[in-house]
């Protein structure tokens, strides 16, 4: 790469797809923070200049996951999305599939594409994914201390195999290019090395041609960069570099692995995201005739504007605690408001613990997670125990019991204690325990219109003789706190309220 520069002409040069200063480290912005002789420096280079070359900073989409890779985002002047550990090419599918005129660079450690994120890197590749994966192989887990890598030779030692990788207890290096070249999608599968001056310049034009590979359409392309670790392998630079060349190019030999370019035809990627007006058809959610509530006009006119309920509904599984929580939100979708739900639970279709957190606002939700609930309905004391203490000061509490269980009240909730179960019994299914707290909290708290709960009810229940209970339970609960005028305390089975000095544990 070369420019010109108050007339010399200047060989080298900082590729325009680098950031002006890297902001990672404020005292040393004019250059990278990786140890140094470490090869990702390197592989930036060669990455930003092939961007400029190609002339596709503009498109250029990088993805990064956790590690010394996770870096590259202070450098590349370009899209960045980082993703989960092992998961870049799951991330890049994504991308490129809903932006096709995207150029998508996947740039990934061993530690990384050959450990926790296999099976991502060899599904992506046997799906023949339009991006472009680097993977940086120095066969150790570099920023995390230097434990063993898939990639580690035979051997080696590290601090988990400190006599040496034997195969009999880890098993041997895996050879993710070989692996990967046996299918039948990928069209560019090569593995370079930062060896010398002379391989460093191959592995340039190499990540030049594998992304090349993406703008001319031509599908899945990786590149394997041997690179060196001096500080984790504790070398000195040079010596790194010479391990590279003469050691680590034995276990994993370089060459092209894979070469269909000449074979395949140029593809555009569709365009994957449908229309916007379109979703609601595709999900199965646009009105029709058969699925619209009638409910008053003004209805929403009863929501608070200042609604954000956030919400845990907690007990066993099989008490329907999910789908409570899922009629919450699809009311909250119905009336037109922000909504996320998040489901917990075991391993056990029943009796195993169950949770879930709904979260309902008119305002964009930043988190599904309520760690703080201003809601919470316990369906069993487990759960009352475990969630209690987190409730806000003010909120609600809905708990299945005849009573508090000792050393567990709280005096600055908004607390209705019933044996709900029973009600629901009596109504002929101790099934809809659910909605009969439900019914009690809408009516209590006054949450949200009961209209948009029915709608709810009736996209998510299929059965009408189940709806129909469902509606009944809600009537049912309702009527049981309509009566009831809510002071901070708690409301025991009768009706009456008490109130608690006792400290939470």
């Amino acid at each position: 790469m070369s420019n010109v520069r108050d007339g010399f002409v200047v060989k080298n040069a900082k590729p325009a797809a680098f950031y002006p200063l890297y902001t990672r480290k404020s005292e040393s912005q004019h250059q990278t923070h990786y140890c140094p002789g470490c090869g990702h420096g390197i592989v930036h280079k060669m990455v930003a200049k092939a961007i400029d070359s190609l002339g596709i900073q503009d498109r250029t989409i990088l993805i990064s996951p956790v590690g010394c890779s996770v870096f590259a985002y202070y450098y590349l002047d370009v899209g960045n999305v980082q993703g989960a550990h092992g998961r870049a090419p799951a991330v890049a599918t994504g991308v490129k599939r809903s932006r096709p005129d995207s150029i998508v660079i996947s740039y990934q450690g061993d530690g990384d594409l050959s450990a926790i994120g296999s099976a991502e890197i060899l599904h992506a590749a046997n799906r023949g994914e339009h991006i472009t994966v680097i993977f940086v192989n120095n066969a150790i887990y570099g920023m995390t201390g230097g434990q063993m890598a898939p990639t580690t030779l035979l051997g080696q030692k590290t601090t988990t195999s400190p006599l040496g990788r034997n195969p009999l207890h880890e098993g041997y290096p895996l050879h993710m290019s070989e692996l990967l070249a046996t299918l039948e999608a990928p069209v560019y599968i090569e593995r370079v090395a930062l060896g010398d001056n002379k391989l460093i310049a191959h592995a340039d034009r190499a990540i030049h041609r594998a992304i090349e590979n993406q703008v001319k359409g031509l599908g899945f392309s990786l590149v394997e960069v041997l690179s060196p670790c001096p500080t984790i392998w504790k070398m000195e630079p040079l010596d790194a570099e010479r391990w590279v060349r003469d050691v680590l190019t034995k276990t994993f030999p370089l060459g092209v692995f894979c070469d269909r370019t000449k074979e395949v035809r140029p593809q555009a990627v569709s365009q994957c995201v449908p229309p916007l007006e379109r979703i609601p058809e595709i999900l199965g959610i646009s009105e029709s005739k058969d699925t619209v509530v009638s409910r008053p006009a003004d209805s929403l006119h009863e929501i608070d504007p200042a609604l954000d309920l956030q919400v845990k509904i907690a007990g066993f599984g099989g008490q329907g605690v999910l789908l409570l929580g899922e009629v919450l939100a699809e009311a909250g979708l119905e009336a037109g408001l922000e909504v996320s739900w998040l489901p917990s639970y075991g391993p056990e279709m029943r009796s195993g613990t169950s949770n879930c957190q709904v979260r309902v606002s008119h305002k964009p939700i930043a988190s599904p997670l309520v760690s703080r609930p201003n809601v919470l309905i316990a369906m069993n004391e487990p759960s009352l125990r475990k969630f209690l203490p987190a409730v806000k000061p003010g909120g609600w509490v809905i708990f299945n019991g005849a009573e508090f269980p000792a050393r567990c009240q709280r005096d600055d909730v908004h607390a209705l204690v019933k044996n709900f179960a029973q009600t629901a019994a009596e109504l002929g299914d101790p099934r809809v325990t659910n909605m009969v707290m439900l019914g009690a909290v809408l009516q209590a708290a006054n949450l949200l219109p009961v209209d948009y709960i029915i709608g709810a009810l009736e996209r998510l229940v299929k059965k009408a003789d189940m709806i129909a209970l469902d509606r009944r339970a809600l009537e049912c609960g309702a009527a049981l706190t309509k009566e009831l005028k809510f002071e901070l305390g708690v409301h025991d089975e009768s009706g009456s309220e008490s109130k608690y000095d006792c400290l939470l544990q």
